[in-house]
């Protein structure tokens, strides 16, 4: 999860090292912050096999028009995945990842969860919701959302991903979520299970507690297969967590690759985050193409 104890874990981190990953800056104005954001400058595409046709759209759901950004390659028909940002909303670095994703090959509709109040970003380069101001900035958008709000979004995603021709409508879809988005991808292939088949959840918050909806309760709801990849310190915060989420797949004979990435604070997957581990994002990221190798077949 994302709070102020995880901020400390990171600087923790960070000293420890005694050295800033590779590829992100560290500027005063950040130092607060597990996810601060670098100027889009710096955060560069990933080149992929195919020629990527992007357009900016707006997607109907029950409580208004949703805005993403739809990346697809050119020519044909694929597979599609649904990518929700993390807590910091849509921005050039995730935008960056959903073209590493198009370009290898899937039909990828990159979400901005806060559509029901705001429309596209929430922070400028160089700003986190760690800044002075930034939870304030934040507050009244997230509180807008609850997992009973994730479901219906789900739903109207599916059916506008169906209704596009760069949509392979035979193949599952996959849904990639990081952080708060993390627990989003469960609830999604629950709410429409056999067109979600390929959830996958990096770093994710809330995925597991005593509520009756939590996310690894639904597990005998999914269809397909799941990645769940786990930082090393929210798994040291709660460690029971992976055990109760193995078990709840386990009894539901639903194939799932849970693993706690130890050496990896949460928040490590994104390229803009000051917690960006490269070697480890590359190895979550090679996973999940191999889960959607697996489950998003004809």
């Amino acid at each position: 999860m994302c709070d102020d104890t995880t901020d400390r874990e990171l600087e923790a981190d960070l000293k420890h090292r005694a050295m800033t990953r590779r590829s992100f800056t560290v500027s005063a104005s950040a130092a607060l912050a597990a996810t601060a954001l670098r100027p889009s400058a710096q955060a560069a595409p990933v080149a992929g096999a195919h020629d990527i046709t992007e357009t900016d759209v707006l997607i109907p759901t029950p409580d208004g028009q949703m805005d993403a950004l739809f990346l697809h390659p050119t020519e044909g028909a694929h597979a599609a995945v649904i990518m929700w940002p993390d807590i910091h909303g849509v921005r050039p670095a995730f935008f960056d990842m959903a073209r590493r994703l198009a370009g290898a090959g899937y039909s990828v509709v990159a979400v901005n969860p806060y559509y029901r109040s705001h429309t596209g970003r929430l922070f400028e380069d160089g700003m986190s919701s760690g800044d002075p101001g930034g939870r304030a900035r934040l507050g009244p958008h997230y509180q807008l959302l609850s997992p009973s709000t994730v479901g219906p979004d789900a739903v109207a995603l599916v059916a506008w991903l169906d209704d596009q021709a760069a949509v392979d409508r035979r193949r599952g879809i996959g849904a990639v979520g990081f952080c708060m988005t993390g627990s989003w991808t469960l609830r999604a292939a629950a709410a429409v299970p056999g067109r979600i088949t390929a959830p996958v959840s990096f770093h994710g918050g809330g995925l597991v507690s005593e509520a009756d909806d939590s996310p690894h309760r639904l597990a005998d709801q999914i269809r397909g297969g799941v990645l769940i990849a786990i930082a090393g310190n929210d798994h040291n915060r709660d460690p029971g967590a992976r055990a109760a989420l193995v078990s709840a797949f386990d009894a539901a004979g639903v194939p799932a690759e849970i693993d706690v990435y130890a050496d990896a604070m949460h928040g490590w997957v994104p390229t803009d985050s000051r917690a960006h581990h490269p070697e480890q994002a590359d190895r979550a990221w090679a996973r999940m193409l191999a889960l959607f190798q697996r489950e998003l077949s004809s």
